[in-house]
């Protein structure tokens, strides 16, 4: 079964960095399209960015352009969320994301805390 798998959450101090990572098993992983999304407490969980097939096609959303990199490494079936010159803004609980035959399915998230 779709398995996803996410990590590397913590408490970083504003202007840190921090690198999630996304383990999947159980579908063809480098056929996929792979989202990260966050959900601050009191909000619905929203897109960060995504990374599609091959090695440049990636999208975030204005926020997070100049700071946060998505990349794939589709040997070990994992998906990177590089987050730097994070600010409290971006606290949240990080998931990772895949939609494989017509069914999102969802990581168990990692709480990322951005304070001083």
């Amino acid at each position: 079964q779709v398995q996803l798998v996410e990590s590397g959450g913590g408490l970083v101090q504003p202007g840190g960095s921090l690198r999630l990572s996304c383990a999947a098993s159980g579908f063809r992983f480098s056929a996929y399209l792979i989202a990260w999304y966050r959900r601050v407490p009191g909000k619905e969980r929203a897109l960060v960015g995504f990374h599609g097939l091959g090695k440049t096609r990636t999208d975030y959303i204005d926020g997070v352009k100049d700071r946060f990199t998505i990349s794939r490494d589709d040997v070990k079936n994992t998906v990177y969320l590089q987050m730097n010159n994070l600010k409290s803004e971006d606290t949240a609980v990080y998931y990772c994301n895949v939609k494989v035959g017509g069914i999102d399915y969802w990581g168990q998230g990692t709480q990322v805390t951005v304070s001083s």
